[in-house]
C-alpha cells in the first residue's frame, strides 16, 4: 500500500445512513479479483440510471466532487456483507478518507488493509462537515494520521484510530507486507525447528507415548 500520512482534498457529502457494501459495490460485479477498474462501478445504482446513464443529480457525477478524495456520510457506513470489493472501489475511485459517526466493524479494518481512512467522529461534528462540504467553495479537508486531525477551514477536530490500524496507514502495509518484515526471524525459527527435529527425531512421539509396544 502507499503509505497514508497527510491527505488534502475534495470531500464529498452522503448523507445517508446504513450504506451498506452492496450499494458501494453491487454483488454483480463481485466476479473479479482485480482492483483495477472497480472504481467505474462504484454506487453504481446509485450514479447511474438502469440505462447506464449517469445521474445527474448524485453527488461523484457532479464537479468538484468526481474528484473527491474524502467522503463524509452518517452513521453504520460500509454494513452487510465482508466483501473487501467495496474498499477496493473506493480506493480505486480515488478516495482515501471516509468520515462518519460510525462504521461496520469488518468494513472498517478492511478499509486499513488497503489504504483507506475512516475517521470517527460525533453525529454533531458530522452534520457540520455535511453542510460545510455541500457546498463547493468549501468542500476541502485536511487529515494529519500521526497527528490524529482532521482540519476543515478554521477547525480541527481530533480522532481516535486503533494502533495496530494506524501503523498499517503510515506504513503502507497489509498484513502480507507486516508478515514479509518478519521474514528473517520466521525463516531463523523454522531452521531451528528443523534441526532440533533432526537431532531429536523420537522426542515427541515419546512425550506423547506413541512409541510402538513390542509383539507379544
Amino acid at each position: 500500500m502507499t503509505p497514508f500520512t497527510t491527505l488534502s482534498g475534495v470531500a464529498a457529502p452522503l448523507p445517508i445512513t446504513n450504506i451498506d457494501t452492496d450499494k458501494i459495490l453491487a454483488g454483480r460485479f463481485l466476479k473479479t479479483i482485480k482492483r483495477e477498474g472497480l472504481g467505474e462501478a462504484l454506487f453504481d445504482s446509485m450514479r447511474r440510471h438502469p440505462d447506464g446513464a449517469p445521474r445527474a443529480d448524485f453527488v461523484l457525477n457532479q464537479p468538484p466532487y468526481d474528484h473527491a478524495v474524502f467522503i463524509v456520510a452518517l452513521d453504520n457506513f460500509g454494513c452487510g456483507s465482508s466483501r473487501e470489493h467495496a474498499p477496493w472501489a473506493l480506493a480505486d475511485f480515488g478516495v482515501r478518507c471516509i468520515v462518519a459517526p460510525s462504521f461496520a466493524d469488518i468494513f472498517a479494518n478492511n478499509c486499513s488493509k488497503n489504504g483507506i481512512l475512516p475517521v470517527v467522529l460525533t453525529r454533531a461534528e458530522i452534520d457540520w462537515l455535511i453542510d460545510r462540504v455541500s457546498k463547493p467553495e468549501t468542500a476541502v479537508l485536511a487529515v494529519d494520521l500521526p497527528e490524529q486531525t482532521l482540519q476543515a477551514g478554521d477547525r480541527r477536530f481530533a480522532f481516535d484510530i486503533a494502533p495496530g490500524a494506524k501503523k498499517r496507514l503510515v506504513e503502507g502495509l497489509d498484513e502480507i507486507g507486516g508478515t514479509l518484515r518478519l521474514l528473517n526471524r520466521i525463516e531463523a525459527f523454522e531452521t531451528g525447528r528443523q534441526a532440533e527435529a533432526y537431532r531429536f527425531p523420537s522426542t515427541s512421539t515419546a512425550v506423547l507415548g506413541l512409541r510402538r509396544r513390542p509383539a507379544g
